[in-house]
């Protein structure tokens, strides 16, 4: 983020929700709580979504698969309730989940 040192050149922008946006604010790091180890939070402009993230059987809740997910999942909270209840809607549109 600019806040920490970063660059303001569009390879540094990642597009994100409100919520999202508000929940990571300048936060680079977080606990995965698993390990307990502080780690990096995933970077969508240099990691792949399907190294860190799958999504459950009903495809409502986003599972990590490694610290990075995990503490990804908790700082942005991706599987609180709105976002839940946002993700049976746009099922029943056709439009969750993702094709990639």
């Amino acid at each position: 983020p600019l806040s920490a040192g970063g660059s303001d050149s569009l390879d540094n922008y990642c597009l994100a929700c409100y919520r999202c946006n508000e929940f990571k604010w300048a936060k680079q790091t977080s606990l995965d709580p698993i390990s307990g180890n502080l780690v990096l939070l995933f970077n969508p402009n240099q990691q792949k979504w399907v190294e860190h993230f799958a999504w459950s059987e009903d495809s409502l809740q986003v599972i990590g698969l490694t610290s990075t997910g995990r503490a990804t999942i908790k700082r942005l909270r991706l599987n609180d309730e709105r976002f839940i209840q946002a993700r049976r809607i746009w099922r029943l549109a056709g439009l969750h989940p993702p094709l990639d």
